[in-house]
């Protein structure tokens, strides 16, 4: 188990990780930008860190300001809540080379299960039911093959 665990998000989410970290008795780390510095998730937090201004492109979506967090309060592990991180691959990855324990999926998956294609040929070579489908060259003989309704849908 974690001593500390830095919570990559805001809002409801953060609330929740905050909420169960407590309950496990892990300390929690919140971050924020100057637009949430009043936000309950960062007064819910046992330490809270700015990690910039309001646009998420430059606070919650700053890899080198969250990275920086962790390394500031000395947390083990990073929680991603929902959007925002946590399906990146690269912010999984760059978890996992600064130490931190990235708690999700790691990189590898993240970057499979980003590609539909991929995915699904990965889930059914293990033996995974998945749903009839084609890739682009079959899929008008694929469509009369199915019968109606098709669903097509971008990889």
């Amino acid at each position: 188990m974690f001593d500390t665990v830095l919570v990559a998000n805001r809002g409801e989410i953060a609330v929740r990780v905050i909420r169960t970290l407590r309950a496990l008795g892990v300390r929690s780390v919140a971050v924020y930008s100057d637009a949430d510095a009043d936000a309950r998730h960062v007064r819910e937090a046992d330490t809270a860190v700015r990690i910039g201004p309001p646009p998420a492109s430059e606070s919650y979506l700053s890899v080198p300001a969250l990275l920086d967090a962790a390394r500031r309060t000395g947390a083990q592990a990073v929680h991603p809540g929902y959007g925002f991180l946590a399906e990146n691959a690269g912010f999984a990855q760059a978890c996992a080379d600064a130490g931190l324990v990235f708690i999700g999926p790691p990189a590898s998956a993240i970057s499979l299960m980003g590609d539909k294609i991929r995915a699904k040929e990965t889930v059914k070579t293990a033996g995974v039911p998945v749903v009839p489908g084609a890739a682009d060259p079959e899929l008008e003989d694929a469509a009369r093959e199915l019968g109606a309704p098709v669903l097509l849908k971008p990889s």
